[in-house]
């Protein structure tokens, strides 16, 4: 009987060298209480953890036209949130050949599926080329923005720029359409999603309106700055 008190007393030091101290590093620490513990530069997320969703509903562009998924600007933006610790999980709803009509078919399920605290609506471009009126963009853009906000989420629009064989008039109403969506709105605004890339036919597709997989860190680069403050 002494021999087997004996034993447990020296096990009682080594049950207790098991746990982890509060102060542990965060690979160190177990899942135990719905932290986020960052391995290797992916989230671990706990059943316990709620993590915020960054919503992307868009067209081909976001979609990664042409380009194995992994290679586009969206990816890219999750894998940056990976990176720099911050707590979003980035749920790519882009659909090529979507026009603002599709988008306001399939925001209210995404909204209600998913409870995004951002959004980003990137729509309008193929509305654009098949020369639909920009007042009819405009008031589909504000409807998608407004319902994003009534779902208490923070919104960035982001516009597209038309090829100039549309002419000047129409194009310049097209591309103003954006900015006077975002003031009546109160949205942050990314004017243009190609900028300083589809004037460059060496970023371009061979179709000329989509970017090639070396465009798209370019692309990221162009909503980062506007995206960063809410996810700050």
């Amino acid at each position: 009987m002494l021999r087997i008190l004996l034993s447990l007393l020296l096990l009682l030091p080594l049950a207790a060298m098991t746990e982890v101290p509060p102060g542990a590093a965060a690979s160190d620490r177990t899942l135990d209480d719905g932290a986020v513990d960052r391995i290797a530069g992916s989230p671990i997320v706990t059943e316990a953890t709620e993590t915020p969703v960054l919503l992307v509903l868009g067209d081909s562009l976001s979609a990664a036209y042409g380009l194995p998924l992994d290679q586009g600007w969206v990816n890219l933006l999750q894998a940056r949130i990976y990176e720099r610790n911050l707590p979003y999980r980035v749920v790519n709803a882009a659909i090529s050949g979507d026009t603002v009509a599709g988008g306001l078919s399939r925001l209210p399920a995404l909204l209600a599926e998913y409870e995004p605290k951002i959004v980003l609506i990137e729509l309008g471009a193929n509305d654009g080329l098949r020369g639909f009126a920009p007042a009819r963009i405009k008031d589909a853009l504000v409807t998608l923005v407004e319902q994003a906000q009534a779902a208490d989420a923070d919104v960035v629009l982001i516009g597209v720029r038309l090829p100039p064989n549309y002419g000047s008039a129409y194009t310049e109403r097209f591309q103003q359409l954006f900015a006077t969506v975002a003031e009546r709105t109160e949205v942050a605004l990314v004017p243009r999603l190609l900028a300083d890339v589809a004037e460059d036919p060496r970023l371009m597709q061979a179709d000329g309106l989509h970017p090639t997989a070396e465009a798209q860190p370019l692309i990221l680069e162009t909503v980062w700055p506007v995206l960063d403050p809410l996810l700050e």
